[in-house]
């Protein structure tokens, strides 16, 4: 059984109702996300003026598994600045990509400039 990375973009679409969010649905039993990147879909839904209260109410009914950002996973998101500047890759979306290698699972984005990206993780971009 394949696991999954959400990206904050895959957990919004998913969210939103977007193009993308029924690969999300189908994931959703096996994903796990970035404490770093919740915090990146925390605060695009309190700038749209959802409640920090619905929003862990939301997360926490999903019942996708949030992984601690350690140590280990920052020199892991240091080492792939070499490889993702080019493609213009955020700290988040490093962030994403280094807990995927670290969990041996694929990423989840809706960022299309992810997909020609050699870094050691399957990556499927949503729509």
């Amino acid at each position: 059984m394949n696991r999954f990375v959400l990206d904050s973009s895959a957990l919004l679409a998913f969210l939103h109702r977007e193009p993308g969010a029924e690969v999300v649905a189908e994931a959703l039993d096996r994903a796990v996300i970035s404490a770093v990147n919740l915090a990146e879909v925390a605060t695009k839904l309190t700038e749209r003026g959802v409640s920090l209260s619905h929003i862990q109410h939301l997360v926490s009914a999903l019942k996708v598994e949030v992984i601690d950002f350690d140590k280990i996973l920052s020199y892991r998101v240091a080492t792939l600045r070499a490889s993702t500047k080019e493609a213009g890759l955020s700290l988040g979306d490093r962030v994403c990509l280094a807990t995927a290698q670290s969990l041996g699972a694929a990423a989840l984005t809706t960022d299309r400039s992810w997909s020609g990206l050699d870094v050691g993780v399957e990556i499927q971009v949503i729509r």
